[in-house]
């Protein structure tokens, strides 16, 4: 007996609805196109299942994308500030006086005062006082002091001299200022000079004793 002979009018009638669906579900899929993302897979159906119709959702639709507007800069409007009005009334100012304390004096100790030497008392000035003879010029040099030979030759004239005399009233020094003419005579008045004169000391503008010169002459004459 052939294999179709076998089966029953129901199995054929269950075959015939299975190949209906399948053939509705190309159909479908036909009908939706591209718009399917995935496949179905052609699973053998099994005898006596029931297939459900799973309705399938098309995708969303794609967001357009719409390009960003380019940004507007801002702007800014600059005010100068308002001039100050020089002519308004200013309030009025309270003044007091602060009294502030007193500043203590710093220099005292930084800076030491400097000493003050006195001055030198100063003594008046007094008129020097030139020497004065202690004993008689005239003794100094006599006639007894005159030699013959300066007799015979008949020598005169007058010998001036300046001796400096000393603290102690001592000649020091002579000199002949004005010659006699003769060399013998006035060398003889220096030496007789200086070994008789006696003198009171100078006294100087201090008030103290000091050299000091005088002066004076000798006239040489031939003795009567």
């Amino acid at each position: 007996m052939a294999y179709i002979d076998t089966r029953t009018p129901r199995d054929r009638a269950k075959s015939i609805a299975g190949v209906i669906v399948v053939h509705g579900a190309a159909a479908y899929a036909l009908l939706v196109g591209l718009q399917v993302t995935g496949m179905i897979e052609d699973v053998p159906k099994l005898t006596g299942e029931t297939i459900v119709e799973v309705p399938i959702e098309p995708p969303p639709p794609t967001p357009e994308v719409t390009p960003d507007k380019p940004s507007t800069p801002q702007s800014y409007v600059h005010v100068p500030p308002k001039p100050l009005d020089l002519t308004a009334e200013m309030p009025p100012i309270e003044v007091r006086d602060v009294p502030l304390p007193p500043i203590p004096d710093v220099t005292t100790d930084l800076f030491p005062k400097p000493e003050v030497t006195p001055a030198a008392q100063v003594t008046p000035a007094l008129d020097p006082v030139a020497p004065r003879p202690r004993n008689d010029p005239g003794q100094w040099v006599t006639t007894a002091d005159y030699r013959t030979i300066w007799i015979n030759r008949e020598l005169t004239g007058v010998a001036r001299f300046r001796v400096e005399v000393g603290t102690n009233g001592r000649v020091k020094s002579c000199t002949i200022t004005g010659s006699s003419g003769h060399s013998e005579l006035d060398r003889a008045t220096c030496d007789l000079v200086t070994r008789r004169a006696r003198f009171e000391p100078g006294i100087d503008a201090a008030g103290a004793k000091a050299s000091a010169t005088w002066s004076s002459a000798v006239s040489w004459q031939l003795p009567d």
